[in-house]
């Protein structure tokens, strides 16, 4: 199988539509030149609407994070993202968004990533994104498996969530914006001027 009739088959998915409140609109952006890859979580309601992967706030610190406008992000065919879910799965009463849904990543990532041959780094963004790729070998929390980025093969980088949610969290780990996020810039910056 081909990329283009997978991705028209993963967006016409229905497999899910018994558990949303609203009609699926899968939500994955990759091509066959991607080399980078964004495994997220699971689109959030902006995502839903306009259709683009991180169209909102998370999304404006991932691109800072990666040294990356929102041209080249959205422009630039060595960037792609494809999330452990690529439906929203709506939110719960104090306004979190729910885990994303559990059949898509088994119905559909291994397909995908089949796909995407040219994949030098996979951004493993969040902990379901860490918990899918690195199975065991994922630590505790998701700050464990962060601080232990250099342990991991250099064609995978786990990183916490860009969240507003996070905020916190990157202020107790100033190590994260001193030492990875200038790695990830570097990485990306030789990905895409090759």
């Amino acid at each position: 199988m081909s990329l283009d009739p997978l991705l028209a088959e993963i967006r016409a998915c229905r497999a899910c539509a018994a558990e949303l409140p609203f009609e699926p609109r899968p939500v994955v952006w990759v091509s066959t030149q991607t080399r980078i890859l964004i495994s997220s979580q699971a689109p959030g309601r902006r995502v839903h609407e306009s259709g683009l992967p991180f169209d909102d706030p998370s999304g404006d610190r991932l691109r800072d994070w990666m040294g990356v406008d929102r041209a080249t992000f959205y422009g630039d065919p060595k960037i792609g993202v494809a999330g452990m879910s690529f439906c929203y799965p709506g939110t719960d009463r104090n306004g979190a968004d729910y885990p994303p849904l559990p059949r898509c990543a088994p119905l559909w990532r291994p397909r995908l990533q089949g796909e995407l041959p040219n994949v030098e780094l996979t951004l493993l963004v969040g902990s379901y994104a860490q918990a899918w790729t690195l199975g065991k070998a994922a630590k505790r929390s998701v700050t464990e498996t962060v601080r232990a980025w250099r342990d991991y093969p250099p064609d995978v980088l786990p990183m916490p969530h860009p969240s507003w949610r996070n905020t916190a969290w990157l202020r107790r780990n100033p190590w994260f914006d001193e030492e990875l996020a200038p790695y990830v810039r570097r990485r990306v910056a030789e990905i895409i001027a090759s």
